[in-house]
């Protein structure tokens, strides 16, 4: 509908000779339904090019727009107000004739060609594999997934990717800790010593477990797989080598596990290693010196930030010769532009926020087009029971995992109060809240929704309706039919808002309101043991909200239950 009024706004404006050609219409849904379906402020916007009154422009506008005259089968009425809005209100054919195409369209209803011939990454999770997935990796996982789910839906061929780095330092003290963990299972001799994890508090460990260590169960867990499988053999190999690698693959099984159960599942995996090994990262130092934004200064290797308007240049290779994790960062997204995306998507976390400029800086110097990088930032989880903090701490191994989280209150439950608040906000985790099996939780109250239409479906089947008929919809007038109409019509509209501003809560926001409209139509409009085309009609109406809730559901990533 705002295409088809944008278009026949435009041809009018056409006879105006002070109007630019590229004059932008913009259509709303205004708060108040008394003031129509679509409203439009354009008249408030060319009393400047038009130098007349706004309300004088707007009655001119609707006048020339009655003269054309407009479809009477998609417009009921264009209406003046306030200063000089133009109100248009939907004709109830167009609204029955769009209800028939959402019933027909069924499991694809939503789906739009947006992005259709375009090609979209989204980089999301990465986490390398030192431990399992925490509730901070939990949003940075869900998020993504459903900003691809989306990407689908209009259209786009979506690649789902997890970068993730199998070396470097981080490893090396993963594999020396399962070294001293495993030193301590087949050497009951082996000696201990104390290593602080707070200030004032301490712990005991094997002598050989590094001062830096992971102290997490898993790390045990690993240890006791190798003495089981090889005893006391592997004393004798030197360095951590065989324990990281073992340690990375039993880890690396159990994020998979987990991605899982969150309904996750990637395309493909990318090891940063592979960027030194094909010599990407130097390769990108070489081109920056010889555009003259790199340099050597105090032993280390320096990008020239100040150029794109930094305070101060920017280290890429520290003096010890370990490249900060920038220029592997840049060199991997030349990888990306060189796979021919169209859409390259990036979910951090907010301690990135000062810091991926300086990517997107770099690939501009490769003469790469940088907007077509979207970084989307989200800020970080805080988990409340009882109305208080749980504490976490990564160095003590007492963080919760994604897979403790899900195991108290559901994978589904767990998606969903990922997603329910923009990434921009903090996300404050109420697990009482979350495991409440009621219709106080925010996301039963949606899966209660579906369950109760579906409930109705059934129950109208064992009194003999007959759903295979075509039903009489130019029967919906009332009032509380036609606003839950308008709302399910809204849902290509909300899937592709919420696509591009990469916030999907914006579709939980719409949800609620779609089982709102329809727990206010169902208590207004009796179905069963109505006349038996009205209640026919009315059946259509709530499968077509059925099929509004179930694939808004799908798109987040959560089950639709028919039961519940």
């Amino acid at each position: 509908m705002k295409a088809y009024i944008t278009s026949e706004l435009k041809s009018v404006l056409r006879a105006f000779d002070d109007v630019p050609a590229d004059f932008e219409i913009e259509l709303e849904t205004p708060q108040n339904p008394e003031h129509g379906d679509l409203s439009c402020n354009a008249a408030m916007k060319l009393a400047r090019f038009l130098r007349k009154p706004p309300r004088a422009i707007a009655e001119d506008l609707a006048e020339r727009l009655r003269q054309k005259p407009i479809d009477t089968t998609r417009i009921s009425g264009i209406e003046v107000a306030g200063p000089g809005f133009l109100n248009f209100r939907f004709a109830s054919t167009y609204l029955t004739d769009e209800l028939a195409a959402l019933l027909a369209a069924g499991d694809a209803y939503g789906r739009t060609n947006y992005g259709t011939g375009q090609t979209a990454i989204v980089e999301y999770v990465s986490a390398n594999p030192t431990g399992p997935l925490t509730v901070g990796h939990g949003r940075n996982a869900v998020l993504g997934d459903t900003i691809a789910n989306l990407l689908d839906w209009m259209g786009y061929d979506v690649t789902r990717e997890y970068y993730f780095n199998n070396a470097g330092r981080q490893m090396r003290v993963l594999g020396q800790s399962v070294r001293g963990r495993y030193r301590a299972l087949v050497n009951k001799d082996e000696p201990v010593k104390q290593i602080e994890v707070n200030e004032g508090e301490e712990v005991e460990v094997p002598a050989s477990f590094p001062d830096d260590g992971y102290l997490g169960a898993y790390i045990t867990e690993i240890a006791s797989e190798l003495a089981e499988a090889h005893g006391d053999a592997l004393l004798k190999e030197e360095g951590e080598s065989v324990f990281k690698e073992a340690a990375e693959k039993a880890i690396f099984k159990e994020i998979e596990s987990t991605l899982r159960r969150l309904n996750i599942q990637m395309d493909t995996f990318f090891n940063e290693n592979t960027l030194y090994d094909s010599g990407a990262v130097w390769d990108v130092v070489k081109q920056f010196k010889q555009k003259e934004l790199a340099y050597e200064a105090e032993g280390a290797t320096w990008f020239k930030t100040t150029a794109f308007g930094k305070d101060k240049d920017t280290v890429l290779i520290k003096s010890s010769g370990e490249p900060t994790y920038r220029l592997p960062d840049i060199a991997y997204h030349a990888n990306k532009f060189d796979r021919g995306f169209s859409k390259i998507i990036d979910v951090f976390g907010a301690d990135h926020i000062a810091t991926y400029p300086d990517v997107l800086s770099g690939v501009e110097v490769l003469g790469h087009d940088k907007s077509k990088v979207e970084v989307v930032i989200y800020q970080f989880v805080t988990l409340v029971r009882g109305g208080v903090q749980v504490k976490m701490s990564t160095r003590k191994a007492t963080y919760e995992t994604l897979d403790d989280l899900m195991d108290e209150v559901g994978e589904d439950v767990t998606r969903f109060f990922f997603l329910m608040r923009s990434p921009n906000t903090h996300l404050e985790f109420d697990l009482d809240l979350a495991k409440q099996a009621r219709e106080k939780n925010p996301v039963f109250y949606l899966q209660y929704a579906h369950a109760r239409i579906c409930s109705i479906i059934r129950k109208a089947s064992e009194v003999g309706f007959d759903f295979t008929d075509d039903a009489d919809l130019t029967l919906l007038g009332h009032e509380a039919e036609e606003t839950l109409i308008k709302a399910l019509l809204e849902l290509p509209r909300v899937l592709e808002s919420a696509a591009l501003s990469k916030e999907p809560h914006r579709l939980i926001n719409y949800l609620n309101e779609v089982a709102t409209y329809f727990t206010r139509f169902y208590d207004a409009c009796r179905i069963v043991g109505e006349e038996p085309a009205l209640a026919s009609a009315r059946m259509k109406l709530a499968d077509a909200t059925r099929i509004v809730l179930r694939n808004g559901l799908t798109m987040l990533g959560i089950s639709a239950p028919e039961k519940m």
